[in-house]
């Protein structure tokens, strides 16, 4: 597992989360329970602080870092899609960041919100909560909806209960 102290910042992994072995974890890391951090994910707290609540879903090749002295924060039960790059910005909890997607520093995405897969959300922008974003740089297009949330909720458990079987069901064959 790549879970690394740097200097004098060592990151501290909640109950029941699974790093994956090929995944990065490095310095001033917070890690809530029942994360799943999947292969190729980087969450770097070298120079900057990391936050990231309960039930965290730190997809494939997920970047996540922080300016110098700085802070990016996560809520719970985040969903940080396949690729997806989050730099010193602030995403509160249950939001839905997609596949490819960047958000840039200072940006702040609301609760339940949605950034679609490939969006770019520019520094200082913000997405308020249940709105989705998508486009280069991203907009708002519309309101997440009752049955978005009911659909996601499904697929955070997934991830959730993917975080417990991993630690045990996970057996490499050379």
């Amino acid at each position: 597992m790549g879970i690394y102290r740097f200097e004098s910042r060592s990151p501290e992994i909640g109950r029941n989360t699974y790093i994956s072995n090929t995944a990065s974890v490095i310095g001033d890391v917070v890690l809530g329970e029942e994360c799943y951090v999947a292969p190729g994910a980087v969450v770097k707290g070298d120079y900057g602080t990391i936050r990231i609540g309960d039930g965290c879903s730190v997809q494939d090749n997920v970047v996540i870092h922080a300016r110098p002295d700085e802070i990016t924060a996560i809520g719970s039960d985040v969903t940080l899609g396949h690729g997806c790059i989050v730099h010193n910005a602030t995403i509160k909890d249950n939001a839905v960041i997609g596949m490819g997607a960047i958000v840039s520093d200072y940006a702040v995405i609301g609760e339940w919100a949605i950034i679609a897969e490939g969006a770019v959300v520019r520094n200082n922008f913000e997405v308020p909560e249940r709105k989705i974003a998508a486009g280069v740089p991203a907009k708002i297009i519309g309101d997440v909806k009752d049955e978005h949330m009911k659909l996601l909720l499904r697929y955070k458990q997934i991830y959730r209960d993917l975080a417990k079987r991993y630690k045990t069901g996970l057996v490499r064959i050379d």
